[in-house]
């Protein structure tokens, strides 16, 4: 799931990193070919379709493949998507989070791996709040592991914008892809 800035360039370079690795992707558009540049532009279409909307709309683009269990991944806002979509997911096989996280019910229970990829500091992600949601995805039973990029700005893994860390992004790639083959 692509993050506020939309279905830019790099989750299609993504994408194919992860097929070139053996994985079927599938990249959802949730906001019908807009792509911006700026997080101000960004939030006003992700404040314009709506938080339902959104999660509505990823739910469509995953409902129909499912049935197999998925491993979900996103970034930033689509990150939150994704955790919303396999916490709900009773076939989920894995989690991947690239630069964001959700809220999530007391009561959510699940047993998937997660891994998650966060700058240090992150604006978005601050660290009182990623050490809630840490203790909050064990209490729900997920084998969490967590890498922080010290250094890095919020998207550190797109090369076309400001926040982008080659040395972040190469080692991030390089975890994450070794979570995925395991699963």
């Amino acid at each position: 799931m692509h993050s506020m800035y939309g279905l830019r360039p790099a989750v299609h370079q993504a994408a194919d990193r992860l097929r070139a690795a053996g994985h079927e992707v599938h990249v959802p558009d949730l906001y019908d070919g807009r792509v911006v540049d700026t997080p101000e532009a960004g939030i006003e279409i992700k404040e314009e379709i709506g938080r339902d909307e959104l999660l509505k709309r990823a739910v469509s683009a995953a409902a129909p493949l499912s049935q197999d269990g998925l491993v979900y991944a996103g970034f930033s806002l689509g990150a939150a998507l994704a955790q919303n979509l396999a916490l709900a997911d009773d076939k989920a096989r894995g989690l991947l989070l690239m630069h964001g996280t959700s809220d999530m019910a007391d009561d959510a229970s699940t047993d998937i791996p997660v891994q998650l990829h966060v700058a240090d500091p992150d604006t978005y992600e601050p660290v009182d709040w990623l050490n809630a949601w840490y203790l909050r995805m064990r209490r729900a039973g997920a084998d969490v592991e967590v890498y922080r990029y010290p250094g890095a700005g919020h998207l550190f893994t797109d090369p076309d914008l400001p926040d982008y860390d080659p040395e972040a992004a190469e080692q991030a790639w390089a975890v994450a892809l070794t979570f995925l083959a395991e699963l």
